[in-house]
């Protein structure tokens, strides 16, 4: 993700397109050189700003990027700073910019889940990410995913962590009243894992796992489709040759402590405590499943949106914000701290620093390093939710045709996403669509029909 594009740097592009860093033409040559070229956020929220309105001055100035550069070649960065100064209010502009709207509500409840993917939504409150925004949130502990869809339904929260299928089966009133719903922000990206009881460390191959319990934390989860995907494609039918049980995340270790479940797909912290406990070990971690996939998202109603429009894009200012605090590494431990105590994880910083850092214990006897293992990226790209539909529609959750593009866009707002990260000084893809890979398997957005008819082991007629 690009930043904080500076608008005074002749080497740095302004124009959309381009890589993630603003530095070359692709993001394919972005990646080639990646080792060596990481954008560096801003020194502070005011600088952020400040580029912001910079950037849309320059733009203004110089509608071609050459004849900026050019300019800023010539003269130095200070002296062009000084000149557009003398006649545009930068400092000015950049205030009344940062303060936004009025929110029409500022006493919101925010429902949560306790574990690590909710890390923006409950550290936006210790580290005053609300407040900076001018809102008072209460973020609210809540014991499972129907409770708090049920909660949300029912407007006792204003907005809610949910995983990132639920939105959408809300929407289409899978498992409850269709309600339009949407998806402002995704929590988290990757950060779950396949966790089996002590008893299994021998059985590695999937193939073994025949007869096998399973947990996931909701049908409408990515761990489910994840799961269901990962059996499938060792031979598995996950309707007929496991288990598959609904179980609320803070249950899980005990029931694998009680022999209730061989195993489960779950969020972290989960899959750590289990290690930390000594009843269980990380056969894999999620990401080795599709790496940068989904996990949970930031929901709210298409009403609350439409009643409180102020109130939402301040709400997803903070999230935006705290989503980009938690993707520093300089800042997991701190993380860590905040949201250990009893109202909100509830768990030793231990665990949490294992699961943010990346440098963690396996239950085998072996530590692992994945700086990679959970992060954060808000960016509620479309192709993420036409993905989840063909997993809908795989294992029989919806039937007949589905207008993947029209519920994928009604749901992911990545058009209004992308106009508040810009007006926060970050840079959003310039597209909302992007193929990857699921265990090697590519995934094209623009065939998702194709895509559910080459597998063996579905439900889908």
């Amino acid at each position: 993700m690009s930043t904080f594009d500076n608008p005074f740097d002749p080497d740095r592009r302004l124009r959309a397109g381009g890589c993630s860093c603003g530095q070359h033409v692709s993001e394919a040559e972005h990646e080639h050189a990646a080792s060596a070229l990481r954008c560096e956020p801003a020194p502070s929220e005011d600088k952020r700003y400040e580029g912001v309105v910079a950037s849309a001055v320059m733009r203004a100035m110089f509608p071609r990027d050459a004849a900026r550069r050019a300019f800023l070649k010539s003269v130095g960065a200070s002296t062009a700073l000084a000149a557009i100064s003398q006649f545009f209010p930068l400092q000015t502009a950049t205030e009344v910019f940062a303060q936004g709207g009025a929110p029409e509500k500022k006493d919101l409840k925010v429902g949560f889940i306790p574990i690590t993917c909710a890390t923006p939504i409950i550290m936006a409150a210790p580290l005053g990410f609300y407040s900076k925004h001018g809102l008072n949130v209460e973020v609210v502990k809540t014991a499972g995913w129907a409770v708090i869809r049920d909660k949300t339904i029912n407007k006792e929260y204003d907005a809610a962590h949910m995983l990132a299928p639920m939105p959408i089966a809300i929407s289409l009133g899978l498992g409850a009243n269709a309600i339009p719903f949407t998806v402002p922000a995704i929590e988290n990206i990757n950060g779950q894992g396949i966790t089996l009881a002590m008893k299994h460390k021998d059985k590695r191959d999937p193939k073994d796992w025949k007869g096998m319990k399973f947990a996931i934390p909701f049908d409408y989860s990515m761990h489910n489709y994840l799961l269901r995907y990962y059996l499938a494609e060792h031979g598995l039918d996950p309707d007929t040759d496991v288990q598959l049980r609904s179980v609320p995340p803070p249950e899980m270790v005990a029931n694998l402590r009680a022999d209730n479940i061989d195993g489960f797909l779950a969020p972290d912290n989960i899959c750590q405590r289990a290690i930390y406990d000594g009843v269980g070990f990380m056969h894999i971690l999620s990401k080795e499943i599709w790496d940068g996939h989904p996990c949970c998202s930031f929901a709210a109603s298409k009403e609350f949106i439409t009643s409180s429009p102020n109130s939402f894009a301040a709400l997803t200012r903070a999230i935006v914000d705290a989503t980009a605090y938690a993707s520093k590494a300089e800042n997991r431990k701190q993380i860590a701290e905040a949201i250990a105590p009893a109202n909100y994880i509830n768990a030793p910083v231990t665990v949490l620093e294992q699961v943010l850092t990346g440098t963690y214990a396996d239950g085998l006897g072996g530590v692992k390093t994945d700086a990679k293992r959970v992060d954060f990226d808000p960016f509620p790209w479309q192709s993420f939710a036409v993905w989840m539909l063909t997993q809908m529609k795989r294992w029989g959750q919806i039937k007949g045709d589905v207008d993947y593009k029209a519920v994928a866009e009604q749901v992911y707002l990545a058009t209004d996403t992308g106009k508040v990260m810009k007006e926060m000084g970050l840079t959003p893809p310039t597209t909302s669509y992007k193929s990857f890979a699921v265990m090697g398997k590519t995934f094209d957005p623009a065939k998702p029909d194709d895509y559910l008819a080459s597998f063996k082991i579905r439900k889908a007629s």
